[in-house]
């Protein structure tokens, strides 16, 4: 087992703890402390002094397409998986893959190879079953057995409400999903939650509300994302995150004068609203085509969601005023938090090293996963296995 003490870093835990030093071994955080230590040469422990340069656990991202997203504008529109240090060069040591609108071509086995492939290569990785479309496709017949047996699979998800791509659910086929996967959860130690793509539709979140209204579940089951692209839409949410269910804005770009806020803009309303403050994160839709559809369904045009959003929002809100320890949970501790990821978003003793130090201007100069460096001196160490490494970042 290597050791990597780091010395003279301003930590965030989220918190702030001032100025630390800390030992890593066999991928956890083994010793926090402010004094540093004496260490016998013995054990060849390897060093790096961070010069008091910020220090916060590794991102957490909630959403993304490891496989690619994308095929609504015909086969050619399929985007390409993303390599391991599209994550790694942003500060993300954590993700959760998932399908969207094509579940067909890209189906359950796909996404489960990429995530394995993703943790061969040293990431923390984990996946929802199914995508947008009820009945969800699985691996042995149902979700709840999908989960309880196949150990990545953590919840089911992204099934689409209010959006024309979706299969149009009924409340009772809902019910019956998210009935299956919070089973599947208590019997597994799981998140157990259905993520739910919100469209642009006006129904927005009203079948969760008759959900939640006519059963027992609790509100924590169902966890609905993208709820930032319309105004009225994210104050339902809003209301929703009252009543105990966690919210997940997307970090994607937002013009002047659209229906829709920014990641950062929502976050600073959210927090502002007095809702609490451990429910709501902030996830990129890295992999994920953002199509732009005209009356007819047709898509004119589409972007392609970026890993880097979530450290481009964080610098954002940081230089808008908001203190890091206030915006580094909706990255790092609540999505840990809802996933029940007990060792991840946080620094402390027993938690996995998943560590990202930042420069002075914002940018990921030390990247930790699992207590291996990936970047140091804002260079790749470590790239994927098909990456070049002339590849740009």
């Amino acid at each position: 087992m290597s050791l990597l003490l780091i010395h003279n870093a301003e930590v965030f835990a989220p918190a702030a703890l001032g100025v630390c030093h800390l030992l890593l071994g066999g991928g956890r955080i083994l010793w926090l402390g402010n004094e540093r230590p004496d260490l016998p040469a013995a054990l060849a422990v390897q060093e790096i002094d961070l010069e008091g340069r910020r220090l916060i656990p590794g991102l957490i991202d909630g959403h993304v397409h490891v496989t690619g997203g994308g095929g609504e504008g015909g086969y050619h529109t399929r985007v390409p998986p993303l390599g391991l240090s599209r994550y790694t060069a942003h500060g993300i040591t954590t993700v959760v893959g998932l399908l969207g609108t094509d579940d067909v071509m890209r189906g359950p086995r796909e996404l489960l190879a990429g995530v394995h492939a993703l943790r061969e290569e040293g990431l923390s990785a984990f996946a929802y079953a199914g995508g947008y479309h009820l009945p969800l496709a699985t691996l042995t017949g149902t979700v709840r057995s999908d989960l309880v047996c196949i150990d990545a699979l953590i919840g089911a998800g992204e099934v689409a409400l209010s959006d024309h791509r979706s299969s149009q659910p009924t409340l009772d086929e809902l019910l019956r999903l998210a009935s299956e996967v919070h089973v599947a959860g208590l019997l597994t130690g799981k998140a157990g939650i259905v993520h739910l793509h919100l469209g642009d539709g006006p129904r927005g979140l009203e079948l969760v509300r008759q959900a939640l209204a006519g059963s027992e579940l609790p509100a924590r089951v169902f966890q609905p994302t993208h709820v930032n692209r319309r105004k009225a839409l994210f104050e339902e949410a809003i209301a929703l995150a009252r009543g105990g269910s966690h919210i997940d804005l997307t970090a994607f770009p937002v013009e002047e004068g659209e229906d829709a806020w920014s990641a950062s803009d929502a976050l600073i309303r959210y927090l502002d609203s007095g809702a609490p403050g451990e429910r709501v994160s902030i996830s990129s839709d890295a992999g994920g085509s953002l199509p732009c559809f005209d009356a007819d369904g047709h898509m004119m045009h589409m972007d392609v969601g970026d890993s880097g959003a979530l450290l481009t929002t964080l610098n954002d809100l940081l230089a808008r005023g908001v203190p890091l320890a206030t915006a580094l949970p909706a990255f790092t501790s609540n999505p840990a938090r809802l996933l029940r990821l007990a060792r991840k978003g946080r620094i402390e003793v027993g938690a996995d090293a998943d560590l990202v130090a930042l420069d002075t201007d914002g940018k990921a100069d030390l990247v930790i996963a699992g207590g291996v460096v990936h970047v140091r001196d804002g260079q790749l160490q470590i790239r994927g296995t098909f990456e070049s490494a002339r590849r740009e970042t």
